[in-house]
């Protein structure tokens, strides 16, 4: 009967969606507006801005100077350079990256020169089974990774999260949007039905707090490759909280 409740809960809130908003902390939109237009962004991650709302979604994340985050799997670091401009020198990211990356020559040679440009990152080599981070945080932020980490045993991930973050601290899921697929896309078109990612991570404790539309696509079918999707595939974002 709980489930069923929290089922209905849940999908109420995916409806009404930017309903949804994260808090403003003290001209936190000011400050993330700022480390959107900072000139060490390179053009290429300026040009996706229109498409990838970053302003938006970082704020909607709950980001804010001096916060602790942990971001898992941050790429290329599109958006590890704007949260370690949000959260300022008093704060911190920690650039989460996969054995399986720092294992390749040159995997790490990227985001070290990032780290050592911002002076706030700091670049761990994580197993979620073992690895603790230097303190619990107050964000651990992924985006367009935990279809991934749905293939393998996601739980063990989740239930790293819960361990990191610090109490009443956030969890921010942005990923491929594939509604009433449950994890059955996520190897074949790299898209997870957002239910799947809520009860996954709330099975580890964590509360859904918001979720948003902000990346939403009608014209996107939902059922093939975002990589074949014009101009770019629906995302859905959710922020979990872990209780006090």
């Amino acid at each position: 009967m709980k489930r069923a409740v929290f089922a209905t809960f849940a999908a109420a809130l995916l409806a009404s969606s930017t309903a949804v908003v994260a808090n403003h902390h003290g001209g936190a939109g000011e400050v993330i507006a700022a480390a959107v237009a900072d000139d060490r962004r390179p053009e290429g991650d300026v040009a996706r801005d229109p498409l990838r709302k970053p302003a938006e979604i970082v704020e909607f994340a709950g980001v804010r100077p001096g916060m602790s985050v942990a971001e898992i799997a941050p790429g290329g670091g599109y958006f590890t350079r704007i949260l370690a401009a949000s959260v300022g020198p008093e704060g911190k990211v920690y650039a989460l990256m996969p054995a399986f990356f720092a294992n390749r020559p040159g995997g790490l040679d990227g985001i070290n020169a990032l780290a050592a440009e911002y002076g706030n990152i700091e670049v761990v080599v994580v197993d979620y089974a073992a690895t603790e981070l230097p303190e619990q945080v107050d964000l651990v932020w992924t985006t367009e990774n935990y279809h991934d980490l749905a293939n393998g045993d996601v739980s063990v991930v989740n239930n790293w999260v819960a361990r990191a973050l610090k109490p009443g601290g956030l969890y921010f899921v942005e990923d491929h949007s594939a509604p009433g697929t449950g994890t059955g896309a996520t190897s074949t078109i790299h898209r997870i039905d957002p239910m799947a990612v809520i009860a996954q991570v709330t099975e580890a404790g964590l509360v859904l707090e918001g979720t948003s539309d902000l990346l939403a696509n009608p014209n996107d079918p939902r059922d093939i490759s975002p990589r074949d999707v014009e101009p770019t595939s629906e995302k859905f974002a959710l922020r979990f909280k872990k209780p006090a």
